[in-house]
């Protein structure tokens, strides 16, 4: 098959995809769109928002449209790394025997993330990045394709530990929940309080899933595409001369070089599942707000005015 055709067959199953998923999912189209980018470009999302607003149904649904194994870990102040990567145990025959944890899967759904200490966080870093995970000395490689799906509560919560930068940075989204409308509340009362059950069917496997990654890698990016995406996240970098007045004013720190990467690849996929075969500056917008949402660090006079990250993005453009 083509690219061209690729594509084309693309934008049919992603609408099929978004059809499937809203059996079970009432509204919030724009956070599945965005999930479903992460997973076409091989990313890691983080879905933040207040307790009850189906965000691990939601991972639950995407997971079993495209077809692939996941698994749910429980973030808890107790939970040890040992606890997310397996542990090596003494068989009968007193040899060590690698016993795999729950992180040995297609799907990871992060529940309540920030629920759990740094050290335990720190325990998805690897895996996230390299893919593999390194138990006493010997490195195990994950099955792909992956994908950590992580749930965060709003960090003002009791209770929660702030995701480390170094972490926040391995997602390639950050995605807002929002209440929903009355409207869409009213039809998830009517779905959840009734004794229907809906079948989901699978619309993807593993394999289609890796080739529509190599696909979004292979489609062409024009060079002025790519000087917007670079020159948008330098004007982040409050230390930078070409940073505007009102990022000296309000930020800390900058988005880094992976930000520049993740608005390409997302630009990319955004594009494709629009029909298109090469993406543009309006891509590259679609997607920035989820990709720069978590890598800005506003300072005391940005809290202290009520300025979020979500009004600084928007002022950039």
């Amino acid at each position: 098959m083509s690219d061209v055709a690729a594509i084309n067959n693309l934008v049919q199953k992603h609408a099929a995809l978004k059809k499937e998923i809203a059996k079970i999912i009432i509204g919030q189209q724009e956070v599945i769109d965005l999930i479903l980018l992460s997973v076409y470009t091989g990313g890691h999302s983080l879905l933040i928002g207040v307790p009850g607003l189906a965000k691990t149904l939601m991972v639950n649904t995407i997971a079993q449209t495209l077809g692939l194994d996941f698994k749910r870990i429980q973030f808890t102040p107790d939970l040890m790394p040992s606890d997310i990567l397996g542990s090596e145990i003494l068989d009968q025959n007193r040899n060590f025997k690698f016993i795999k944890g729950p992180v040995f899967s297609n799907i990871i759904l992060a529940d309540e993330i920030n629920r759990t200490p740094p050290k335990t966080q720190a325990a998805l870093l690897e895996a996230m990045q390299e893919r593999a995970v390194t138990i006493a000395g010997h490195q195990h490689k994950l099955e792909l394709p992956y994908f950590v799906l992580a749930t965060q509560n709003p960090i003002e919560q009791e209770g929660t530990y702030p995701l480390p930068e170094a972490q926040l940075d391995r997602f390639m989204f950050a995605i807002e929940l929002k209440y929903p409308s009355i409207e869409e509340e009213v039809a998830v009362v009517k779905a959840t309080t009734s004794d229907d059950t809906v079948a989901i069917n699978a619309l993807f496997n593993a394999e289609e899933i890796l080739e529509v990654q190599h696909l979004i890698r292979r489609i062409p990016v024009p060079d002025n595409v790519v000087n917007y995406a670079v020159t948008l996240v330098n004007k982040t970098r409050p230390n930078l001369d070409t940073a505007p007045d009102f990022i000296k004013q309000y930020l800390d720190w900058g988005a880094g070089p992976r930000a520049s990467q993740n608005l390409i690849l997302g630009a990319k996929a955004h594009a494709a599942v629009n029909g298109k075969f090469s993406p543009d500056i309006e891509d590259v917008q679609a997607v920035a707000m989820g990709i720069l949402r978590h890598r800005i660090i506003k300072n005391y006079k940005a809290e202290a005015e009520g300025i979020s990250e979500e009004d600084i993005i928007r002022k950039l453009f």
